[in-house]
């Protein structure tokens, strides 16, 4: 009994444990044998050459693709046998490339919208507007740079606000591990420069997994980076160590 209790305090703590991590599609190993750790409030960013795999590990992480073997623990629960809406409760968001935002509604009713209500058809039926709906909207809002757009037709916003917009509809959902599928794709300088910083924010109380190919954005967030080729990994560490290494350097940076 004490000797189980020390094992298990001395057992890493890590938010996402993902090992052994496989999946074939008619005999291709898009993601082959993969093992990564997450710490909590951590800036993963997973880089690497176009099919690598990268998105494919999202994909397995959030349940969109079913692994053919190996785990994926989130905080210690194991992910690979829960469906797509089991893991989002469990507390895993996902933004994917494109914004699937709702162009019709405001800012704050995409928000609202997203706002994790009762649930079941008498939970939504007695959901309300009420004092903490708009108090959290507004925090979110502040947060993703929007709090003065929020009456604002959301197809009227910029390429990069419309992206911040997704993330707050996933932050309002208060996520552990929130995962971007490259998330300042087609922004200008100064919206990269401002979703560095809402990142940075963000993780406070949360981890971030990023796929990006931007490499100056990816120094401004990173704590760790791991490189991805051919569903395996290259090269993992902090971003000087990764870039400095001769095979990153080699199948991908040098590109």
């Amino acid at each position: 009994m004490n000797a189980q209790v020390i094992s298990d305090q001395m057992a890493p703590d890590f938010l996402l444990a993902v090992e052994g991590l496989t999946v074939s599609f008619d005999g291709f190993k898009a993601v082959d044998d993969l093992s990564f750790y997450v710490d909590e409030n951590e800036i993963r960013v997973i880089i690497g050459p176009n099919g690598a795999g990268k998105t494919t590990v999202l994909d397995l992480i959030c349940g969109r693709t079913k692994a053919t073997s190996g785990s994926v623990k989130f905080k210690n629960t194991e992910l690979t046998k829960m469906k797509e809406y089991e893991i989002v409760r469990a507390g895993v968001g996902r933004k994917f490339q494109n914004p699937s935002i709702y162009e019709d509604l405001t800012v704050f009713e995409n928000l609202e919208i997203s706002y994790p209500k009762g649930r079941g058809v008498v939970g939504a039926l007695a959901f309300k507007r009420d004092g903490a709906v708009k108090a959290r909207v507004q925090d979110i809002a502040e947060t993703i740079f929007l709090a003065d757009l929020l009456n604002q037709r959301a197809e009227y916003l910029s390429h990069g606000q419309k992206q911040w917009l997704e993330i707050g509809m996933l932050l309002i959902q208060d996520p552990e591990l929130l995962m971007l599928d490259e998330p300042v794709a087609g922004m200008s300088v100064a919206e990269r420069k401002k979703t560095a910083e809402l990142l940075n924010r963000i993780i406070k109380d949360r981890s971030v997994i990023v796929i990006e190919h931007d490499m100056k954005f990816v120094e401004d967030i990173a704590h760790k980076v791991t490189v991805l080729h051919q569903g395996k990994i290259l090269s993992e560490g902090t971003m000087a160590k990764v870039q400095a290494d001769p095979k990153v350097v080699e199948v991908y940076l040098g590109h």
